[in-house]
């Protein structure tokens, strides 16, 4: 017993030891990131350059994985998070970094902003996908979080929609694996109606429907507006996340709730700069070709031609003609690419319309 209590003495006092130096070491971090910020001031440079986030996370997982580099114990999503927030500091003492979601406060769009940006950031909530546009196109805030299609439900259309006429670019995006809760503000009640947003009420369809037959479900604008609607009604219940219940001080009577428990959202960054190429790139562009037969055909057969990989495409009316439609795709590869730039030169000559909605790492 006593070895056992001298063991874990001397293993506190190394931790303590640690500590020490880690905090030596961050602060020495963010020193050299003021020096960075400072010298990005002159020049007018961003503060959040996503392709040297991408290389900072590279050599912190290749420094685990190289030969006589540390084991990484605590596992890449672990690591990741961890440098999410020490990169989210520093950057944050070059310069704070304003940042507009879908909102309130505990949405998953919240989440994903969080995510990216880390806890340092400044957040502001927005009602709509519109009004994030509108923060960001201003210059009130730097960056917007916008979600724009779920693995299960399908696209966000009111940000396709936005994405067509704005001169912002998409300079990021995140993958969000969603857990919905039920949450009640008295678990003593049963609810008689439940809040969520139409997404979330369709991913818990099954569960519900076994467990809350003969409940009333109301349509919320977001997940955490649910739980605020909850958190004023005993007789209510949310679908929402766990943050949700944290901040609305709801019960939890239930985790993962959702149909399918591979289930992802993925999230854009909007902004103001062009993303650098990093090598594992994904590029975005929306397009309506000339009317001819075979069209979307003709215009498929160009990315075939080029050996590029297209990951998504979908239509969308243009809402300025009945029956005419632009489509939305997305493609493996930076527009800077050399057989990117050359397939998207053809593209261009046999379309009415298209552009470049962005480029940026992959999530």
């Amino acid at each position: 017993m006593k070895n056992i209590k001298k063991n874990v003495s001397t293993a506190r006092k190394d931790i303590d030891k640690v500590d020490r130096e880690i905090v030596g070491l961050l602060n020495k971090r963010a020193k050299l990131a003021l020096e960075v910020g400072k010298s990005k001031g002159k020049t007018g440079t961003v503060v959040y350059v996503p392709s040297r986030e991408k290389e900072v996370m590279r050599n912190v997982f290749s420094a685990s994985t190289k030969k006589g580099g540390i084991k990484n114990i605590l596992g890449e999503e672990a690591l990741e998070n961890i440098y999410s927030e020490i990169i989210s500091a520093c950057r944050n003492v070059e310069a704070p970094t304003k940042v507009a979601f879908l909102g309130p406060w505990a949405t998953f769009t919240h989440q994903a902003a969080m995510k990216k940006f880390g806890s340092s950031g400044f957040f502001v909530p927005c009602s709509t996908p519109f009004e994030v546009l509108k923060e960001v196109e201003s210059g009130r805030t730097d960056f917007g979080a916008v979600p724009i299609e779920n693995s299960n439900e399908g696209s966000v259309n009111a940000t396709l929609d936005m994405l067509v006429d704005t001169d912002l670019l998409i300079c990021g995006e995140i993958s969000l694996k969603i857990e919905q809760c039920f949450l009640v503000k008295d678990p003593k009640v049963k609810p008689t109606k439940i809040y969520s947003h139409p997404h979330a009420l369709a991913q818990c369809s099954a569960w519900l429907g076994k467990n809350y037959p003969d409940a009333q479900l109301v349509a919320s604008a977001s997940t955490a507006e649910a739980a605020k609607n909850a958190s004023r009604d005993t007789s209510a219940a949310a679908l929402a996340s766990e943050a949700a219940s944290k901040i609305y001080k709801l019960y939890v009577l239930e985790k993962g709730i959702q149909d399918s428990k591979q289930n992802y959202t993925r999230f854009l960054i909007i902004g103001k700069i062009n993303a650098k190429p990093t090598g594992k790139d994904k590029t975005s562009l929306v397009f309506m070709g000339k009317d001819r037969v075979g069209m979307l055909y003709h215009l498929l057969g160009i990315f075939n031609r080029y050996k590029i990989n297209l990951t998504r495409i979908e239509s969308r009316p243009t809402k300025k003609k009945a029956w005419e439609y632009v489509f939305f795709a997305d493609l493996e590869g930076h527009s800077l690419d050399k057989k990117v730039v050359s397939a998207l030169e053809e593209l261009k000559k046999n379309c009415v319309f298209m552009k470049v909605l962005g480029s940026y790492p992959k999530a």
